[in-house]
């Protein structure tokens, strides 16, 4: 059987070991800059943010409610469009051209019109605060309960300055293209 050898041989000298370790004398264990989070903190903190998340839905929500019983008539012919009062009406025709492109778009596929309404408050909202100009609200086609009463929806919205049918690449007649009103703040930089 052989013999194993350490790792120092006997050449190796009891000074080469001690320079060796005298080396790293100075050394210090590296101290991390981020601080780790004990697995019950990190549910305090996931919990926070939900309250905090649900928090500003409430505050979009309760920012403006929409009626069910004004119901707006449009043309059966041709795209469905709408500019408010005192809007450029060349803005929703740049919608329809498509040179201006949704920055946030909203799914009601499958939501009761109670659900779809409060997604399209929070849409708007979130639209507003983050100073995006266009939104896509995908209301589909389904039984046409949707297809009827979002165009509603959006007229009595202080934010909507505009809406067109959706280009094909957005949704085609099953969306709609939504101009936000913006900040007057914002508006003086552009």
């Amino acid at each position: 059987m052989k013999k194993k050898t350490s790792i120092l041989s006997n050449k190796d000298s009891p000074q080469d070991e001690i320079s060796f370790t005298s080396l790293f004398d100075g050394v210090k264990p590296v101290k991390h800059d981020r601080y780790e989070l004990s697995p019950e903190d990190r549910i305090v903190q996931l919990k926070q943010r939900q309250f905090s998340s649900a928090a500003t839905d409430k505050k979009a929500n309760a920012l403006f409610e929409f009626s069910d019983g004004f119901e707006a008539s449009f043309s059966s012919t041709g795209p469905l469009k709408y500019v408010a009062d005192g809007e450029r009406t060349d803005r929703v025709r740049q919608l329809r051209s498509g040179e201006i492109t949704p920055e946030l778009i909203a799914d009601l596929h499958g939501l009761n019109a109670e659900a779809a309404k409060n997604e399209i408050a929070a849409l708007l909202f979130e639209a507003h605060r983050k100073h995006y100009s266009c939104v896509c609200v995908m209301h589909g086609i389904g039984t046409g309960t949707l297809k009827r009463k979002v165009p509603s929806w959006l007229i009595q919205h202080p934010y909507v300055t505009g809406f067109h049918q959706a280009t094909l690449e957005w949704g085609g007649n099953s969306a709609l293209l939504v101009l936000i009103k913006q900040s007057e703040e914002h508006n003086k930089y552009d």
